[in-house]
């Protein structure tokens, strides 16, 4: 039995983990952790801490958990460089699963925008459209930063330099190096994601919906079986899914 402790445990994600839990049968909950608690109260009793909370705090839970040898499974988005870093130096210590989008749709989609940009080669102009629901806080969504930095990697292009997040006013003509990320607000959509490959007399559009987040909680609780057994290092979802 592999004992979980999920992060953000009242949040739209936290909620969806907790009513997936139960049709896993080698997992049990035993820790609900959100921003009035102390994972520090707890984290003896668990094996793998799933965090769905906010950026700010998923450094400290790392922290705790390089501390106490527990395995992590991150889900939260929208950290900042230093956040960012600050995580990736404990992964020598413990295995954690970090991804921006834990839906195995979602990943099959970051396999095969990285394989359509190896095919279609440099003469295709790359654009990313986002929508999520009005409460989401950050932008571009961690899922559309991800599919930017795979066609960046393809084009062994600095996403820094090659990223256009919208356009507005008179910004000239479309350079080939650009990688357009724009994200949508608006409603309850869950996550839909759209990688557009374009060029004279075509276009290729790869599309992903997501209409629940049970899709993204199974394959977080799916992501923590996996991780229990792993050595220490930084793993995606590709790699619980076998699609590296």
């Amino acid at each position: 039995m592999t004992k979980v402790i999920i992060t953000g445990a009242k949040g739209r994600m936290g909620k969806a983990l907790l009513a997936c839990a139960p049709n896993f049968r080698q997992i049990e909950v035993v820790g609900q952790v959100d921003q009035e608690d102390d994972l520090r109260a707890g984290i003896v009793r668990g094996d793998v801490v799933i965090d769905f909370s906010s950026p700010s705090a998923t450094p400290g839970f790392v922290d705790l958990c390089a501390k106490n040898g527990k395995a992590m499974v991150i889900g939260t988005t929208g950290h900042s460089e230093a956040e960012r870093t600050k995580i990736l130096n404990r992964k020598s210590q413990i295995p954690m699963v970090w991804s921006a989008n834990f839906s195995t749709g979602v990943n099959t989609l970051f396999w095969l925008t990285r394989r359509a940009a190896e095919i279609l080669g440099p003469d295709y102009d790359l654009e990313i459209v986002e929508m999520h629901h009005r409460l989401k806080k950050d932008a571009p969504s961690g899922t559309a930063r991800t599919l930017a930095e795979i066609l960046a990697g393809v084009r062994k292009l600095p996403l820094a330099k090659a990223a256009r997040y919208g356009r507005s006013g008179l910004v000239g003509e479309r350079t080939p190096g650009e990688i357009g990320i724009h994200s949508v607000r608006g409603g309850d959509v869950v996550g839909d994601h759209t990688v557009i490959f374009a060029t004279a007399g075509e276009r290729l559009e790869l599309t992903h919906q997501a209409t629940s987040r049970d899709t993204l909680a199974n394959g977080a609780l799916r992501a923590a079986l996996w991780v229990v057994n792993r050595k220490p290092g930084l793993y995606s979802m590709l790699d619980v899914l076998g699609l590296k």
